[in-house]
């Protein structure tokens, strides 16, 4: 169901359900390897979808949840989105070669402020290559950019091949917003998944991202939400 990039006709209600649709996070540079445990225990608990850490912990994860049904997905370019291609190329080969099963790149926001679409298409284009099939989802950091942008940006991680279009870091000035989600559901049509991430914390909210279009939920607040469902 998550892997479908159209919106539900209706509003899940059931914590099974809801479970599915999330990434359970937990990228704060503190993160311990016995939080990260903690994560994967959590997640083999609810059956979320995925749990999205930083790329060191990616190995720990694989083997916590192995025989399970939960992907890891990591962060790239994360979480300014600044470095040059190649780095990001880079990080995307090495997160494969961990076992990572889904990758959460962070697009170049400078250059779209600078209007320089054929660098940041081609960037994308380099990361969904090296990720070699797997899920590719593209942070657009929604809250740094204009109305104008944001379409512009869903319009060309369309072009990529990418899976996603994800609103937010968590990190920055703001996260998801119901308007924001419903935009980019506009913009991407059925040919692309929505991520809802950042400040979402109840099940009111997420269901409410869910209704708006939003495909999967990026949260650190998982348990409660579904124990809200």
């Amino acid at each position: 169901m998550p892997e479908s990039s159209e919106s539900p006709s209706t509003v899940v209600v059931s914590a099974a359900d809801l479970a599915r649709y999330i990434d359970h996070t937990l990228l704060k540079p503190d993160a311990t390897a016995q939080a990260i445990e903690r994560l994967c225990a959590e997640a083999r608990q609810h059956r979320f979808y995925a749990v999205c850490v930083n790329a060191s912990r990616i190995e720990l994860c694989r083997h916590q949840l192995e025989d399970t049904e939960v992907k890891v997905a990591t962060v790239v370019g994360f979480p300014l989105g600044a470095t040059d291609p190649d780095t990001k190329r880079f990080e995307t080969e090495a997160a494969i070669d961990l076992g990572a099963h889904e990758i959460d790149v962070v697009i170049n926001i400078g250059r779209i402020k600078d209007g320089d679409w054929k660098y940041v298409e081609r960037e994308l284009i380099d990361v969904v290559e090296a990720a070699d099939e797997r899920p590719v989802k593209v942070i657009i950091e929604a809250c740094l950019l204009t109305v104008d942008e944001k379409k512009a940006a869903c319009q060309v991680v369309v072009g990529t091949g990418a899976r996603f279009v994800k609103t937010s870091t968590g990190f920055s000035s703001g996260g998801a917003t119901i308007d924001d989600v419903r935009l980019m559901r506009e913009v991407v049509g059925s040919d692309c998944g929505v991520k809802a991430s950042g400040g979402i914390r109840d099940t009111a909210t997420a269901l409410a991202m869910i209704a708006a279009g939003a495909t999967r939920l990026g949260t650190s607040n998982s348990v409660a939400i579904v124990q809200g469902a």
